[in-house]
């Protein structure tokens, strides 16, 4: 499955993308605001998370889509979003994402997301989506914000990042696809 927009190619991540995504999702002041990515983030880590994610791409009933945002200029891997824990009789999906600091307030965050938005509403048909997010990051509010997501409430002291180690708060978005505000 690959998403195109007029700068990026949204795809599932591949072998030969291991050394980017090291330097993008390893680098801490990327990795303190995701939940399940250690730091230091090893080769091992890595290779063994994209064979996950390419089984997960060949099952019929999909309950995640994972795709690499990739710069259509030059094929550098940048970041990474998708569509998480998908429940079809319920329409509800959890999103998540990252860019790596190097690409920073160039727009590929909001130009990633708002494609993976059309495609979680209007081609999976799903009604409402989550978005969590580690307190203190408010860059991802902001992009959240942007689209019509809502916050919907603080789970308190209920996540500890892999790469932190540090209990922290949880901030729950949601938007459900009425809301939804294309750019």
């Amino acid at each position: 499955m690959e998403l195109k927009t007029k700068r990026l190619l949204l795809r599932p991540p591949r072998m030969m993308d291991i050394d980017e995504i090291i330097e993008g999702a390893g680098n801490l002041e990327v990795s303190k605001w995701l939940l399940v990515v250690p730091h230091p983030y090893k080769r091992k880590d890595v290779i063994d998370w994209i064979k996950k994610k390419q089984k997960q791409e060949k099952q019929k009933k999909k309950e995640n889509y994972q795709f690499g945002i990739i710069l259509r200029e030059n094929n550098a891997y940048i970041g990474g979003i998708g569509i998480h824990h998908i429940d079809m009789k319920q329409g509800t999906a959890e999103v998540g994402y990252w860019i790596s600091q190097s690409q920073w307030k160039k727009g590929y965050g909001s130009e990633a997301l708002e494609a993976v938005l059309d495609f979680a509403f209007n081609k999976l048909k799903l009604r409402r989506l989550e978005a969590g997010v580690i307190k203190g990051n408010p860059g991802s509010r902001v992009l959240l914000e942007k689209f019509g997501f809502k916050l919907e409430g603080t789970k308190r002291r209920a996540i500890i990042p892999k790469s932190t180690g540090k209990i922290t708060d949880e901030h729950i978005y949601g938007l459900l696809k009425e809301e939804y505000k294309p750019k």
